[in-house]
């Protein structure tokens, strides 16, 4: 329905919708990169497809990630171990190895032979001089497999000064060199010295880790990125030239600094018009694709929001992946849209803002062509997966789907480019993985998305018309008529839905829910009365009417309590419109009454159907209901009654708010008409041969 905005002449909802499209267009235009892009494209291992390349002004040439990773392996190989020398170790040991040979000395040999004791002292400390003095090294488990000229850095004081490793003694090799020197030495004091310098044996150069891991990162931080220049003025490429690895190199080098100095120098006014004028047209396109194809989606503001929400919001977390790290761009979920799109609408919708999703993106990320190609066979894929969703599990397939397509074409595209498989990161696959698995978030997304815009999925729909659940459960057994009356009417809609190309499953299933509000007051509809006894005998009409009027209000409140999604309580609130309680309203009117009643006691309170699946519930639940009452059905009899009744509900305006043309209707007469005759088995003369 359209309403008027003081008198403009401008429609409330067309001026929503152009907010809508502006507020997304405002929010795609300031997440864009301020500089420009470089408008040749090139590829590894393709020939350069424009003229001639001269280099505008000097760059750097930009080393490649695997340049670089080289030499920060190359660093942390090469890089000097770092210790520290601790000149307190020595004397501490010296003043021990004095004071133990004194007690022992004196305990075996009490004050006599002194001389014997100094040249035993003299001797040892002389060892320990010598020890310590070269350094007793700790290993470390990088020492381990290092031979002796291995260059380590030994830090004293505030001066480091290089030394190869067998310039130091290991607790090894000085029991080694202890027992050599004592080798001359009288067999009785030798053992005693002996036992008591390799108890004096400790570490007093010692491995800094702190000074190692500082050394190492300052020269990881030292690492150039960048190696050569080129002059301005020095052919780069020519044209038809194959694009080498050496090359390529130089290009995105070339395209990096561009891009750069564009963003730099260039009047910001007219780059930020470009972005306008690009991202118009991609929003203008969706736009026209939804008027002219989807127009029963477009003209619901909720769904343009969630649409275009989608949209911004996976274009603004790739643009910030971007822009903190390139790298980590192949793990963006981007194949999340067309599984959510597809989930509530269908898989040419899903496609095309997918399409529209990664266009835009194709402004932001490197090698737009490369990103493209992977990202749109990705997303066929995926709405291909997911075209028949009828379990919440098939979201785990479509996740190995989309892992597997993207690993095969990142291989294809370095077969391509490096005319092998060294060129594969194997990072890449983790990526693709983390990718994959993030795509499982569009199971909660859709369940949030089914709350906020008071949707429903198809999975959502097959567990409600799951005769098992509770609600219906209950219906069963409190209405069983009301039961088999709803049962019998979701499959006359579901087959009416399919000819006119409706949704069929909603139409189902809200055929299955639409008198629910019957199970409070069951004995007062006929289908649920088994014997002669009609409690409506009993009352006045106003007073039947009434209660046959409440089940709608009754049915909506249930539905909530029962928290059904809104398309479903839809269903409950129309089928039955603003038509009169035929029935009790003629009654009412034969009996007359000094008293008038208010007509309007006797008339749903509506709304009409506003789609063609309420409509097709309204044709299918008077027909269904009214066919009941045929005595010896026939196929005159269907017939008339189905054309009486549907043509009535046409003439009261019933279905003035939907969507059905003439031709759907008579398309659904038909289908009722035969549904009725199959139910009734009324065979269909044969005409005479």
């Amino acid at each position: 329905m359209k309403f008027r905005i003081n008198g403009s002449g401008k429609y409330y909802y067309e001026v929503n919708k152009a907010l809508l499209f502006l507020a997304a267009l405002a929010v795609l235009v300031s997440i864009f990169p301020r500089q420009g892009k470089l408008k040749s494209e090139f590829q590894k291992g393709k020939p350069w497809q424009h003229e001639e390349l001269i280099a505008p002004f000097d760059f750097a040439i930009r080393k490649s990630e695997s340049e670089l990773q080289q030499e920060r392996r190359e660093i942390l190989n090469n890089a000097y171990l770092y210790f520290r020398f601790d000149r307190d170790v020595a004397e501490s040991q010296r003043e021990r190895f004095i004071q133990r040979l004194s007690e022992e000395w004196k305990q075996k040999h009490g004050n006599s032979d002194q001389a014997t004791l100094n040249e035993m002292q003299s001797s040892g400390l002389k060892i320990i001089d010598t020890l310590f003095s070269h350094g007793i090294i700790e290993m470390t488990d990088d020492l381990e497999t290092k031979d002796g000229d291995f260059k380590i850095a030994l830090l004293q004081g505030n001066v480091a000064t290089i030394f190869p490793l067998n310039h130091f003694f290991t607790v090894r090799t000085a029991n080694a060199y202890i027992s050599r020197q004592l080798a001359s030495a009288p067999p009785d004091n030798s053992a005693l010295t002996l036992q008591l310098l390799q108890e004096s044996i400790a570490h007093n150069v010692l491995f800094s880790e702190a000074l190692n891991r500082e050394q190492r990162e300052q020269a990881l931080r030292n690492i150039s990125v960048t190696r050569g220049m080129v002059q301005k003025g020095e052919k780069i490429i020519s044209n038809g030239e194959l694009v080498t690895d050496e090359k390529y190199r130089v290009l995105e080098s070339y395209r990096d600094e561009y891009e750069t100095r564009i963003g730099r120098l260039s009047d910001f006014r007219m780059a930020l018009a470009g972005r306008i004028i690009l991202i118009s047209v991609a929003l203008i396109v969706f736009a026209l694709f939804m008027h002219t194809f989807r127009r029963d989606i477009f003209i619901q503001n909720h769904n343009i929001v969630l649409l275009l929400s989608l949209i911004t919001i996976m274009v603004s977390a790739t643009t910030f992946i971007v822009n903190r790290d390139v790298s980590w761009l192949n793990a963006v979920p981007l194949c999340l849209v067309p599984i959510i799109v597809r989930t509530f609408y269908d898989t040419r919708l899903a496609l095309f803002v997918h399409i529209i999703t990664i266009i835009i993106l194709g402004f932001i990320v490197p090698n737009s062509f490369e990103f493209l190609y992977m990202q749109l066979i990705a997303g066929i894929i995926t709405i291909i997966s997911v075209t028949n969703l009828t379990r919440r599990s098939q979201f785990f397939f479509t996740s190995l789907w989309i892992f597997c397509t993207y690993s095969v074409i990142y291989i294809g595209m370095t077969l391509l480019q490096e005319a092998s498989l060294s060129g594969i990161y194997r990072f890449n696959f983790v990526l693709f993985g983390i990718s994959a698995l993030l795509t499982l978030f569009s199971y909660p997304l859709i369940f949030l998305f089914e709350g906020v815009f008071g949707m429903v999925t198809d999975v959502s729909l097959i567990e409600l018309s799951d005769t098992h659940s509770k609600l219906l459960r209950e219906l069963s057994v409190k209405a069983p008529g009301t039961f088999q009356h709803s049962m019998m009417v979701s499959n006359i809609a579901e087959d009416a839905a399919r000819a006119v190309g409706a949704n069929t499953l909603l139409t189902r299933t809200g055929a299955m829910y639409h008198d629910i509000g019957k199970m409070d007051m069951p004995l007062y509809f006929i289908e649920n009365q088994t014997g002669t006894l009609n409690p409506h005998d009993e009352l006045a009409s106003d007073e039947s009417a009434r209660i046959i009027i409440s089940h709608v209000i009754r049915g909506i409140e249930k539905a909530r309590q029962y928290k059904l999604p809104e398309p479903i309580i839809d269903f409950i609130r129309t089928h039955h419109g603003t038509r009169y309680t035929q029935y009790f309203y003629s009654a009412y009117k034969l009996k007359g009454s000094a008293n008038p009643v208010d007509e309007s006691v006797f008339i749903y309170p509506g709304p009409v159907p506003f789609s063609k699946e309420t409509s097709i519930l309204m044709m299918a639940d008077s027909v269904e209901a009214a066919s009941r009452s045929l005595k010896s059905p026939d196929e005159q009899k269907i017939s008339e009654i189905v054309e009486n009744i549907i043509n009535d509900q046409l003439k009261n305006g019933q279905f003035v708010s939907s969507e059905l043309t003439l031709k759907d209707i008579s398309v659904i007469k038909k289908i009722i008409k035969k549904k009725l005759m199959s139910i009734h088995h009324v065979r269909i003369e044969y005409p005479a041969v």
